[in-house]
């Protein structure tokens, strides 16, 4: 019976592993990707933010017994339409409005989590993934990259001159919302691996190490998402070999990817 027991146990955790690893791939590619538009347009600051509003929304799932990531996608959600229009009437910042509302919604979230929910909360928990949990990361991410195709060239292209986007016909106001909104999508299901405190950092940290050693934007775009990728894999891989929670590992893994890029360019003579 104890056998079967530990039989059933370590068959379990390997199929929670495997959950973990599908959601870690596909949410660690989308984030990256979406990352790299937020580098470029030197948005790494609202990435990070944006990531705390969610807390409050997993406070009120875990209080009122409904699916937390909901309330965090909904919170998020609706941050980013109330961030986007303040932008449109006040021509403040995204790094200001963001600013002004993100360390109000932590300190709110995390009065709000119960004790024993704040830790999965705000560092993750891989140990909770399942089939449905991997089936949304998958279908989400393949959505979110896919629209990031669509707007990555107006997006660029508002970059470079906004009255030159407007000519083209290019919406900037329509396309800065949708931008928002997938960041909000990639933040709420990513939530699940680093938690609400660290999440940003897979929108920021890969898309950094990328532009490190990119000579041109498709690579860019590639080593973003597949950095991204690796990141979370190996946090995932180190959380569950070493105990820990997977969100300050899954950054760490991040970090000495960006460091292993910074020393090959050194090594290489090329200037950082």
């Amino acid at each position: 019976m104890a056998n079967r027991f530990a039989t059933r146990q370590v068959a379990f955790m390997a199929e929670t592993l495997a959950f973990s690893l599908i959601v870690g791939v596909f949410v660690g590619f989308s984030a990256g990707y979406l990352g790299s538009i937020m580098v470029l347009e030197k948005m790494a600051l609202v990435g990070d933010a944006l990531s705390h509003v969610a807390l409050p929304g997993l406070a009120l799932g875990l209080l009122f017994n409904f699916n937390p990531f909901l309330g965090a996608f909904a919170v998020l959600f609706a941050s980013a339409v109330i961030i986007w229009y303040l932008g449109r009437v006040t021509k403040l910042s995204f790094e200001t409005l963001v600013g002004t509302v993100f360390t109000l919604a932590l300190a709110i979230g995390i009065l709000l989590v119960p004790q024993p929910d704040l830790l999965e909360a705000l560092f993750g928990d891989i140990t909770q993934v399942g089939f449905i949990d991997a089936v949304v990361a998958v279908v989400v991410s393949i959505i979110v990259v896919s629209l990031s195709r669509l707007i990555y060239k107006n997006i660029v292209l508002g970059l470079i001159s906004e009255e030159l986007a407007i000519s083209k016909g290019i919406n900037i106001a329509r396309t800065n919302l949708l931008y928002l909104l997938l960041v909000s999508l990639t933040v709420s299901i990513g939530i699940k691996i680093t938690g609400t405190l660290l999440v940003g950092f897979l929108v920021v940290t890969p898309a950094a190490a990328a532009r490190t050693i990119s000579s041109n934007l498709s690579r860019y775009l590639a080593l973003s998402a597949v950095f991204g990728a690796v990141s979370s894999v190996a946090g995932i891989l180190l959380s569950s070999y070493l105990g820990f929670l997977p969100g300050p590992l899954v950054v760490l893994s991040g970090v000495a990817v960006f460091i292993a890029v910074v020393m090959v360019r050194w090594l290489k003579g090329l200037p950082i």
